[in-house]
């Protein structure tokens, strides 16, 4: 008998095998598809894979032939907000000792004691090295409160947020701060203005013009508790005041609470972080400067930031030095000499003694330069600066060199151009664009971001109703100004703005913003800023985490927000949208509530707006922590 054929044999012998696989995949399916209904009928798992054919069906690119194509927009920027995260999944950033509660990173006093206090360069900035920033939040001291509104909050702070009763002691007979109760008062007095700050103005106000708004910015030096900044706002001028962070604890901290401008600074070996020919005014009241001393060298500088035609008033030591002298513990020679040297200096840089009146002085920088160059002559010192850009001011050091004004055609005409006087100043063209000497700002961008400005403004007061509420807020901080719109559409309203103008920004537009009759600093915030915790109630910034990108940690940046802005404060950022949401994603870490918004024009734009703002927290009453403290709450992460 023969065999079949065996390639034959093999194939039929494999189909069987086949046959009944098939069979027993078709039974094993039916028998999951009748679970799988039961279990979608019970709201089972089969929830979850509708859940996600839904969410493909979503994205998918083909359109259902019964339905007309849709064109229109379908995320706005809610669709990016994160969905918050689980406590156990965010890893915030813990809170610093009670300890810091008044920590200012770069003046800092253990820090400061490495310098050299030749020229009390030891209280200039000195920041702490990027492994030494502290990754915690900076904490309200046990029974913070909100500060007082404007006007009442220029009298009255409440003891918990500045818990230092040094000055109602050492400055008890001047009349700068009394206790009582819970609560700071502030009379308006001065060292040398012992009747209230209201009556010196007065008097200054009989030597030169205070009322017609050629003078609307001002700087006062060694400030105390900035009284006289204080009271010269109800007659529209806008003062940056100073102090540094010494043993007159809290000065400028003082300030701020009041809701007044102040900085901690001092005049040291380096230039002040303001541009040439800002201030219309720059005032001394027995600021402990010495002005004769190292070839005038801080007058020179006082001469840099003042616009021409601008007045430096001088009150106290060595002005009226033969009535008081005795009771400045001082001999009469050595204030002679004292007053001597400044007249000595003043007159180098071709200033012009208005007048001497009782414990007033008041000098006048010139209107132009043209004079003064031949006098060079007579005066050999100071020369003049050789090539230095006079609007460089950030770590910039000081020179015995006198800044030279902008060349002019006539001996009459003003360098640099006249400003308009306030409030038209404000919103005409300021004469740093009309002379072409910001490189690439024109007349007509200016008039178009003052307008965008404008609208802008009004699109947050919609959503932010905390910023329609006049008073609400006081303390405004811009973090990157260009040219001042964000402040200039604040206007009417019972605040102020410090202008930050980044030093790593392309162009250098803070003298725009002084000519404005607006005030502010430079400020690199790879760094801290020269404040105290909880100095602002709002803080805006247009584009600063793109132009910081790749240059230092987001989340150092924010760090400093959060110290610098008070409880229950407000940020908008504006950015480009892939920015915004990292933003919003360490807004988390910080326990700050946050929101994305749309831009202004609409979904369509490719920025998007962070709204956020701070919990309102303390420090727990138990807290006793000490550096080195067990019952120390901070870490590093």
């Amino acid at each position: 008998m023969a065999w079949p054929n065996p390639s034959y044999y093999l194939a039929s012998k494999a189909k069987r095998p086949n046959l009944y696989y098939l069979a027993t995949s078709v039974i094993l399916c039916s028998i999951f598809y009748i679970a799988g209904i039961w279990q979608h009928t019970r709201g089972g798992v089969a929830n979850l894979a509708e859940s996600e054919c839904t969410q493909l069906q979503n994205i998918s690119g083909v359109a259902p032939k019964s339905h007309t194509l849709d064109f229109d927009t379908h995320h706005s920027a809610i669709d990016l907000s994160i969905a918050p995260a689980s406590p156990a999944r965010v890893n915030h950033f813990p809170a610093c000792p009670t300890y810091l509660s008044e920590y200012t990173p770069c003046e800092d006093a253990q820090r400061s004691l490495k310098f050299d206090r030749v020229m009390l360069v030891y209280r200039e900035r000195h920041c702490p090295e990027p492994n030494e920033v502290l990754k915690c939040r900076v904490p309200a001291p046990n029974g913070y409160t909100t500060p007082f509104r404007w006007p009442e909050s220029r009298d009255s702070v409440w003891f918990a947020n500045v818990p230092h009763k040094e000055l109602t002691v050492e400055k008890a007979v001047q009349n700068w701060v009394r206790f009582e109760g819970k609560r700071f008062r502030f009379p308006g007095g001065g060292t040398m203005f012992p009747r209230g700050a209201d009556a010196y103005i007065d008097e200054i106000g009989k030597l030169i013009n205070l009322k017609d708004g050629s003078i609307r910015t001002a700087i006062d030096t060694g400030c105390g508790v900035a009284s006289w900044g204080a009271y010269l706002l109800s007659r529209n001028i806008l003062t940056v005041s100073f102090a540094p962070r010494d043993t007159h604890e809290a000065q400028v901290q003082f300030a701020l609470e009041r809701g007044v401008p102040a900085l901690i600074g001092v005049m040291a070996s380096i230039r002040l972080p303001y541009p040439s020919r800002a201030f219309d005014m720059a005032h001394c009241s027995r600021c402990l400067i010495p002005w004769g001393q190292y070839d005038g060298l801080y007058l020179i500088e006082i001469d840099r930031i003042l616009r021409p035609g601008g007045y430096w008033i001088l009150s106290g030591p060595p002005v009226n030095w033969k009535k008081h002298w005795k009771g400045w513990n001082r001999t009469a020679e050595d204030l002679n000499n004292e007053q001597s040297g400044i007249e000595a200096v003043a007159k180098s840089l071709c200033w012009k003694k208005l007048v001497e009146k009782d414990d007033l002085a008041v000098w006048q920088k010139p209107t132009n330069h043209a004079h003064c160059q031949i006098n060079r002559k007579v005066y050999k010192k100071p020369p003049f600066c050789q090539g230095k850009d006079p609007d460089q001011a950030w770590y910039t050091e000081l020179e015995n060199c006198l800044t030279p004004l902008p060349e002019v055609g006539h001996v009459k005409d003003i360098a640099g151009g006249m400003l308009t006087k306030w409030p038209e100043r404000l919103t005409s063209v300021p004469p740093r664009i009309m002379r072409g000497s910001v490189k690439g700002i024109t007349a007509k961008i200016f008039r178009e971001d003052t307008d965008k400005w404008k609208k802008r403004v009004t699109y947050y007061k919609g959503f932010d109703g905390n910023l329609a509420v006049p008073g609400r807020f006081r303390n405004i901080l811009d973090m990157n100004a260009y040219l001042g719109g964000f402040a200039a559409a604040l206007i009417n309203d019972p605040l102020w703005v410090m202008n930050m103008v980044p030093v790593e920004a392309e162009i250098n537009t803070l003298g725009i913003i002084y000519e404005r009759g607006l005030i502010g600093t430079y400020q690199n915030w790879c760094e801290a800023m020269s404040t105290y915790p909880r100095t602002y109630d709002f803080i805006h910034g247009d584009s600063v985490f793109t132009l910081y990108k790749d240059r230092c940690e987001m989340e150092n940046i924010l760090l400093e927000m959060d110290r610098i802005l008070r409880p229950g404060g407000t940020v908008i950022l504006r950015d480009d949208v892939d920015m915004v949401v990292k933003i919003q994603s360490i807004i988390e870490r910080l326990n700050w509530n946050s929101k994305i918004v749309d831009h202004e024009e609409g979904p369509h734009h490719t920025e998007k707006i962070v709204w956020a703002v701070k919990q309102y927290w303390t420090a727990p009453a138990a807290a006793t922590d000490q550096p080195g403290s067990k019952t120390s709450s901070y870490r590093k992460n």
